[in-house]
């Protein structure tokens, strides 16, 4: 599994998702989470309400209200309200958290510049360090071990609650900020102290090696992501294959993902979703390369909208999916406002793929299983790319 400080949400895990319909993902690159349709992303969360989520969303609304009358924390009632009915993917946020997060979807976030992952012995590896971040200033490389943040061991934890230490609270921690990082290299233990910046995301890499392959890496879909896929597309050769590199993607925002399949299907049906029991469908573009060689490159890390990404393509025969299963998430969020302006965000339905699979908490199961973690597995991807050539 692996994280970043990107999207990840202050101290409480439960946060998930944002905005008008939902399709949140868990803290893995933080909070990353689903939106549709794209034109409306700032609408208020009250305009999405809808009728048959009332009697939900009044239970924990008469629960924060009870807070305030009380003096108590509106936001930890509603909390408490939603633990309560059982909604797993159930979210509350704070004003300021809910502002926050729509920043993050527009491709923007407070951190220190750097990724990283759990091994199997429960270490932190650090897998990348932005350029021009905090934690490049400081000198942090790939590989290096984290060992601490602001005096807490790390190793064992989830990277998840890692990646929300070293973001901070949304409210207490801003930009400007300092964190101290317990780093090893080699032999060498020492602590660095760095200080929280506003960062823009770099969700969308392209690499082109020399037998003529393309791997396009997408860590998250925020915005502008699906026409940057679509981009990179075009400039490939016309022929050449791509490797479609989600491990790690931790969603997004579902019309991002829903464009960026249509760089690869010429319209189509990308997924069916139903919202309260009312069935409705998203469809792809039309004008998408249906014919050059495509390979997905999934991992458990591969979450909400990069699933709904990786399961039309399956199903529509378009890509070979390999690596392992990828996390499963498919359930879909709605957003209401709450007494005091915090915002809860309440499960009302589930995702389907083009073929009708369900994914909530099950996942895609790849055509070929490869350990997605081995330094190998790229390759392995390249080479299954040129065979589909042939």
């Amino acid at each position: 599994m692996s994280g970043r400080d990107l999207f990840c949400q202050p101290r409480r895990a439960r946060h998930g998702a944002a905005l008008t319909l939902v399709f949140a993902s868990v803290l893995v690159a933080g909070a990353a989470t689903g939106s549709f349709p794209a034109s409306d992303r700032k609408s208020t969360p009250d305009a999405a309400r809808s009728a048959a989520t009332a009697g939900h969303h009044e239970d924990v609304a008469r629960a924060a209200a009870e807070a305030m009358a009380d003096g108590k924390s509106p936001v930890e009632a509603a909390e408490r309200a939603v633990s309560r009915s059982g909604d797993r993917w159930g979210a509350v946020y704070s004003q300021s958290e809910y502002e926050e997060l729509e920043e993050a979807l527009d491709g923007q976030y407070t951190g220190v510049g750097l990724s990283a992952r759990r091994e199997r012995d429960g270490r932190i590896e650090v897998t990348r360090v932005r350029s021009g971040s905090p934690a490049a200033d400081a000198g942090v490389r790939e590989g290096d071990r984290l060992r601490s943040v602001d005096g807490e061991r790390v190793d064992g934890r989830p990277v998840t609650e890692v990646v929300s230490i070293l973001r901070g609270d949304a409210e207490e921690d801003p930009a400007g900020t300092a964190v101290r990082l317990g780093l090893e290299r080699g032999t060498r233990a020492w602590t660095e102290t760095v200080r929280r910046a506003r960062l823009s995301t770099d969700p969308v890499t392209v690499r082109t090696h020399a037998d003529g392959v393309t791997v396009v890496k997408v860590t998250s879909f925020t915005k502008g992501v699906g026409r940057q896929v679509c981009a990179a597309v075009e400039r490939v050769p016309s022929g050449a294959g791509v490797v479609l590199d989600l491990r790690g993607n931790s969603g997004g925002l579902v019309a991002e993902a829903v464009t960026a399949a249509s760089a690869f299907l010429d319209g189509g049906l990308v997924a069916t979703y139903d919202v309260d029991g009312d069935q409705r469908a998203l469809h792809a573009e039309p004008g998408g390369d249906t014919t050059r060689p495509l390979v997905a490159l999934v991992d458990g890390g591969t979450m909400s909208a990069a699933e709904l990404l990786t399961g039309a393509l399956q199903d529509r025969g378009r890509a070979v999916v390999i690596g392992s299963r990828t996390f499963g998430k498919g359930s879909v969020q709605m957003p209401s406002r709450l007494p005091g302006g915090s915002v809860a965000e309440l499960t009302v339905g589930h995702y389907r793929t083009p073929s009708g699979r369900g994914v909530d908490g099950t996942g895609i199961t790849p055509d070929l299983d490869v350990d997605p973690t081995d330094p190998a597995a790229l390759e392995r991807a390249r080479t299954v790319l040129s065979g589909l050539g042939r």
